[in-house]
């Protein structure tokens, strides 16, 4: 048994909707969580400072006797764990597209995904994108401006339904059937999502198949907490604590902390 915590960073908040669901596939276990809301979104910079931004996270998280870290960023996962994996023994969980579910199932053999030029544009996603999209069309489009919007708290807001609607019209037009959310910001947007899209479209994401690797991961390196008590949750930011508290509601405290 171990009570040591699982770390979670990413870019800012989005990674709360992976958080949400480690804590709820595995409550007895302590987690941190680190947004870096400073530096959002990570999707428009150069894979080393990508990679130098992740460093610091997992040397902040490693400093707090994390036993495992959840890289909850689709952009530091397709940057920089490769790096992380060789550079520190803690085991590592990343996030990639949910591409495969979606390409085995479209009727229409089209799918779209919305992502950050970071996630689309690395050499991680060109390879589970060609092995499993071989012989369907898929409809890319980066999301500019979005994890800006959400950072801001404008999450349901008349500038995000213009983006969205704007993002989505080349999908709608080319006959999707499955919207693949490509950023840990994006499950947010969902609510939004499920009024612009029409009813046979499907949302996919990451964040049960994030939880259930989770808890696979630490099984297989002795490293579960079963002890029986109530887990110990902290949620750390160096932007703005207001965003993350709305977004979790007032069952945890987000601090600020600069990092």
């Amino acid at each position: 048994m171990n009570t040591d915590p699982i770390g979670i960073f990413d870019s800012g908040v989005g990674g709360t909707s992976i958080w949400k669901e480690i804590h709820r596939l595995l409550p007895l276990e302590n987690t941190i969580y680190l947004a870096d809301s400073a530096n959002a979104p990570y999707g428009s910079k150069s894979k080393e400072h990508i990679i130098d931004l992740s460093i610091k996270n997992t040397e902040l998280l490693l400093e707090k006797n994390c036993k495992l870290i959840v890289v909850a960023c689709n952009t530091a996962t397709t940057n920089a764990i490769d790096y992380l994996r060789q550079t520190y023994s803690v085991p590592f969980i990343g996030i990639e597209p949910a591409i495969k579910p979606a390409a085995l199932h479209t009727k229409t053999q089209t799918i779209g995904i919305l992502a950050t030029k970071g996630t689309l544009s690395s050499a991680l996603f060109s390879k589970t994108s060609t092995l499993f999209t071989s012989n369907i069309k898929v409809i890319e489009q980066i999301g500019d401006g979005i994890v800006e919007l959400i950072e801001s708290g404008k999450l349901y807001t008349d500038e995000m339904i213009s983006l969205l609607k704007l993002y989505l019209s080349p999908m709608l037009d080319a006959n999707i059937d499955y919207l693949v959310l490509g950023c840990t910001h994006y499950p947010y947007l969902i609510p939004l999502l499920l009024d612009l899209l029409p009813s046979h479209v499907k949302i996919i994401d990451s964040g049960k198949a994030v939880a259930r690797q989770t808890k696979v991961v630490l099984e297989e390196h002795l490293l579960m907490n079963l002890q029986n008590s109530k887990s110990n949750i902290q949620f750390y930011s160096n932007g703005d604590p207001g965003i993350m508290q709305s977004l979790l509601g007032k069952r945890y405290k987000v601090e600020y902390l600069k990092f």
